[in-house]
């Protein structure tokens, strides 16, 4: 239980513009993986000149064909039409004060960046600033990243401004162009001074400095919710004050937005999707490289990597039960899909641990299935090692013989494509 002030320091970095590059793996634990080391312009690759199918150049598309419009309104501009055609959940609303964004003018602790997601897509609305930023995962060539200019034309196009892979391209993205989330230490302005980067693998004690975090965290500490107040000393104090809001309402201009939450259950599910996204990334890319280059992939390290966060090995551990307030299980839980028994992968436990069923959904994305063959059956060939207990290490010994029996149950009956050997029963 919080019942006196506690800080939190974190590593100082150089610059607000090597903030997302300054941030290290942070793991120990954890299975090493090797950052991709070859050109953008590489044959396999060619990132910025290959045919793009992700769900925004789909959309681009259509708007240019004639085929869908999205309408502009006073507050928002595009944001709603877009979140709509995106199939983008409002419920999903994160928001964020920190100045790390490209329109970092517009944010303060007041007026955050609103960050709105799905599996593959993130869309980023701060009031009043000129663009809406997105990011997209495209199948192939990994994270796409667009601008939507906030100005009434019938067809408004999506641009793709070079200056964004100058913060998402590092070593918390695996060198591939990609996502991250930080928990970084602001003042009462929003400027960063220091940060480290997040995922499930976090401590939640070091989470969600620089957001907003509504919702139910029980009596663990954490860093949401807080600025640092010494500049000379930046630290964030943890205190009960900051803990357990039900909303943002007062601590931002509520009125500006879709929603007052920045709900603790979506910012878990996307502190988790994020380095998933990039893992997924960077396992497709090393493969297709390896082919194109006419070698050995040898990629055992980034294979068993993958499959241990996949299976949630490193997660951290929960000091007590946490809910959120926006409604966002709900929603996100009844994307599915379901086996017979009602069981999906998408279920929240958020007592113990993130999920109920320690395996990310994320196996039934559409980067995952656009994997080359190799990875893909590489992938899957290790993920029976540690579900069918063939793999008797002790970092393995937190998946029971009960979780382990459920996933391969769910993924049985849910995931088109598993590996005939997924038949035999886990022991």
């Amino acid at each position: 239980m919080v019942t006196s002030h506690e800080t939190v320091a974190f590593r100082a970095i150089p610059a607000l513009a090597s903030l997302v590059a300054a941030m290290l793996p942070h793991v120990s634990a954890a299975q090493p993986v090797a950052r991709l080391a070859v050109s953008l312009t590489h044959p396999a690759i060619e990132y910025g000149t290959r045919p793009r199918t992700d769900r925004v150049a789909q959309l681009d598309a259509r708007l240019r064909g004639g085929t869908t419009t999205l309408d502009f309104d006073r507050q928002h501009g595009y944001l709603r039409a877009l979140l709509e055609a995106l199939n983008v959940p409002v419920e999903s609303q994160s928001l964020v004060f920190s100045k790390t964004s490209l329109q970092d003018g517009f944010i303060t602790p007041r007026t955050p960046r609103a960050v709105y997601f799905t599996d593959d897509i993130s869309v980023a609305w701060i009031p009043g600033a000129p663009v809406i930023e997105i990011a997209a995962h495209d199948p192939r060539q990994g994270v796409m990243f667009y601008v939507l200019r906030q100005q009434v034309i019938p067809a408004p196009p999506f641009e793709r401004p070079r200056t964004c892979l100058e913060c998402h391209i590092s070593t918390t993205t695996l060198g591939v162009p990609g996502l991250a989330v930080g928990s970084t230490v602001v003042d009462d302005t929003g400027v960063p001074f220091t940060a480290i980067p997040v995922d499930h693998r976090t401590a939640i004690d070091q989470r969600w400095g620089g957001w907003y975090v509504t919702g139910d965290t029980g009596e663990g500490p954490h860093v949401g919710n807080t600025v640092a107040t010494d500049r000379t000393n930046p630290i964030l104090e943890v205190a009960p004050h900051n803990l357990n809001l039900p909303t943002a309402d007062g601590r931002i201009d509520a009125d500006k937005y879709l929603t007052p939450y920045s709900d603790v259950a979506a910012l878990m599910v996307l502190e988790h999707q994020t380095h998933m996204t990039n893992l997924l990334t960077l396992a497709g890319w090393q493969f297709r490289v390896a082919a194109e280059d006419g070698r050995d992939p040898g990629l055992a390290g980034t294979v068993d990597a993958l499959v241990d966060y996949m299976l949630f090995v490193d997660e951290a551990h929960m000091d007590d039960a946490i809910r959120g307030s926006a409604g966002f299980e709900a929603e996100f839980e009844q994307r599915g899909p379901f086996d017979a028994a009602g069981r999906t992968l998408r279920a929240l436990d958020l007592t113990a641990r993130t999920f109920r069923y320690p395996c990310s959904y994320m196996i039934y994305s559409a980067a995952f299935d656009a994997l080359p063959e190799q990875a893909r059956d590489a992938i899957y060939a290790r993920l029976w090692q540690v579900l069918s207990g063939a793999d008797t290490q002790t970092r393995y010994a937190r998946l029971s013989l009960d979780d382990r029996q459920a996933v391969v149950e769910i993924l049985r009956e849910t995931k088109p494509g598993l590996p005939r050997y997924f038949e035999s029963p886990p022991r």
